[in-house]
């Protein structure tokens, strides 16, 4: 499924000139602007990529055929094939990996620099990952959101923030590995609770974090316990998670005031999936007025321009 507003598009890539396309544009960002470290191969060929981009799909958005904007994506199946997630070289996500159902990875998210003003192409990149969600039923959506340097106590609101309001159950809770952090690098670094309660504030603490984080509190995700400091990538880390299940009752809650409130007798839920289904961006179906509002909300003044393709061409990859 392919999602077209305009001259943008946003989908799966389809054969090894995109796939060239995201780790040349993830090069841009991490490695040139945010001084990530790089090997001389990565160097001569411009582009950033690790053992786990072998089997990672890549969600794209597209401007007049050019990568601008990318996720990879690493589900359950491919996690097998690669001995497991890459965020498990920072977090301990052995009960997330106990979860019944398909589960999936997102990382190495970026927007080329030019695009960011304008956050039509992350809202995007949300919609490309919704209708994945709903399509594979994927039950958990898991990664890092990275801070750029390697001084959390530049964050401390809002990684604190996060710490006193935000976990995850312990169910489902993921546990910083700060024995894996570069040699040299003190571990204590991991604690999130760096202020105390008392002096944490909202305001001070939104201010501070990075609009992606911001959008996953949106969407009602969870973060897991600790902060792994990323020397090598000039990054320190917080381990995000969403429950898709429960995003439905977050949307209702953010547009009509309570959870569950359109749970009506009377909806034909199957109908609605059959009408609706290919363009829904939320994994559990609920009315279409919600799923309107879920998509005005994230796209904005840009809704009335959206189109839903049927991805007809054969992968490359």
């Amino acid at each position: 499924m392919a999602i077209k507003i305009r001259d943008f598009e946003v989908r799966l890539t389809r054969n090894k000139e995109e796939r060239k396309q995201v780790r040349q544009l993830r090069y841009q960002v991490f490695c040139l602007e945010e001084g990530a470290a790089a090997t001389e191969e990565q160097r001569a060929l411009g582009e950033e990529y690790d053992a786990y981009d072998r089997f990672a799909e890549y969600m794209a958005v597209f401007h007049q055929g050019r990568v601008v904007g990318t996720y990879r994506i690493i589900d359950r199946r491919a996690a097998e094939k690669m001995g497991g997630f890459y965020t498990e070289n920072e977090f301990n996500i052995s009960k997330i990996k106990k979860y019944r159902g398909n589960i999936a990875e997102m990382s190495r998210a970026c927007v080329e620099k030019s695009y960011r003003d304008n956050a039509l192409v992350m809202r995007m990149l949300w919609a490309g990952l919704g209708e994945m969600i709903m399509r594979r039923k994927i039950g958990v959506l898991f990664g890092v959101a990275s801070f750029v340097g390697t001084k959390p106590a530049r964050s401390a609101q809002a990684i604190s923030y996060l710490y006193y309001n935000h976990l995850s159950p312990m169910r489902l809770r993921a546990t910083v590995l700060s024995e894996k952090f570069a040699d040299g690098v003190n571990q204590k670094l991991s604690r999130m609770n760096i202020l105390p309660r008392e002096f944490v504030d909202e305001a001070d603490a939104k201010s501070e974090m990075t609009p992606l984080i911001k959008g996953y509190l949106r969407l009602g995700a969870t973060f897991g316990r600790g902060v792994f400091v990323d020397a090598p990538f000039n990054s320190y880390d917080v381990f995000v998670m969403i429950e898709t299940r429960k995003m439905n009752a977050a949307y209702q809650k953010h547009f009509l005031g309570r959870e569950n409130a359109l749970g009506e007798p009377d909806v034909d839920k199957d109908n609605i999936i059959k009408t609706v289904g290919k363009i829904m961006t939320l994994p559990v179906v609920g009315p279409f007025k919600v799923v309107r509002a879920f998509i005005d909300f994230l796209l904005r003044e840009d809704a009335a321009d959206v189109e839903y393709i049927e991805d007809s061409e054969k992968s490359e990859e």
